[in-house]
């Protein structure tokens, strides 16, 4: 087991990436000192199953919701059912949610009002919500200003790509940023920038596995474990040891998700 405790605050368990070896994925997280992993739904039938493996696996918790680029393939009666999820043993959030104009699949529109329903259940049942987004900064910038009333989020932009324009509205709002893969990457050096701007005690690192794995796993399939990698170079980026980013980055999802 390591000396370092870290959280995984998203990534997707349920993929058919790990259909062959979740048992051991979950495993070799937990030998490198993941301690949490919280694996999140994109539609009801994946937050149906991070529901399942957060019942399977006692290090394990679930986020329900449905994913921007799901929201014109959801059914009727779907979003009702993601209302119950919420009730659910070990649904710590809603998510994820956002809007995303980089793929066509489903009409801005129609993300939009998904998003807006997220937001309102998030504060409803006192959970915090997750944020995708890609390509579409502004537009998630302007919603939840629209939607908070002058009142703060309780929410994660989550795998953050943007600007520290972005980044500084969001931090505004009360949002934490969580950083994924692509920090490590060597070309991203204005990402790395951003995250030096981010107030320690609004940090998070996650993997969104088994996608974006970072340096020195790049181009593979990336898991939990890999958390380690994206944690050591945002604790480069402020100037910290890796153990006390570790300290700080599990104390924040701990709080923010109410783990234990």
């Amino acid at each position: 087991m390591s000396s370092i405790e870290l959280i995984d605050t998203h990534c997707h368990l349920d993929e058919d990436a790990f259909k062959d070896d979740r048992d051991d994925v979950v495993k070799r997280a937990l030998d490198a000192g993941i301690t949490r992993m919280v694996t999140i739904g994109v539609t009801l039938e994946t937050s149906r199953s991070a529901v399942e493996l957060a019942s399977r696996f006692p290090e394990v918790f679930a986020v329900v919701g449905i994913q921007p680029n799901y929201a014109a393939d959801a059914k009727p009666g779907d979003w009702d059912q993601i209302v119950e999820l919420t009730q659910a043993p070990k649904v710590v959030a809603i998510g994820e949610t956002g809007l995303d104009r980089y793929w066509d699949f489903a009409p801005i529109e129609t993300q939009a009002d998904y998003f807006t329903r997220h937001l309102r259940l998030s504060r409803e049942a006192d959970i915090p919500f997750i944020v995708h987004c890609r390509e579409a900064e502004d537009d998630v910038v302007a919603q939840l200003q629209n939607e908070a009333n002058g009142s703060p989020w309780n929410g994660v932009m989550h795998s953050f790509c943007g600007d520290e324009k972005t980044a500084a509205a969001c931090l505004e709002m009360g949002m934490h940023i969580s950083f994924a893969g692509m920090l490590t990457f060597k070309k991203n050096d204005s990402l790395r920038a951003v995250a030096a701007t981010v107030p320690l005690d609004r940090l998070l690192v996650e993997t969104d596995s088994p996608y974006l794995a970072p340096v020195p796993k790049r181009g593979k399939r990336n898991e939990p474990a890999n958390v380690l990698h994206t944690a050591a170079c945002l604790a480069e980026v402020h100037g910290l040891p890796a153990e006390e980013m570790a300290r700080i980055t599990t104390e924040n999802a701990r709080r923010l998700f109410g783990l234990d």
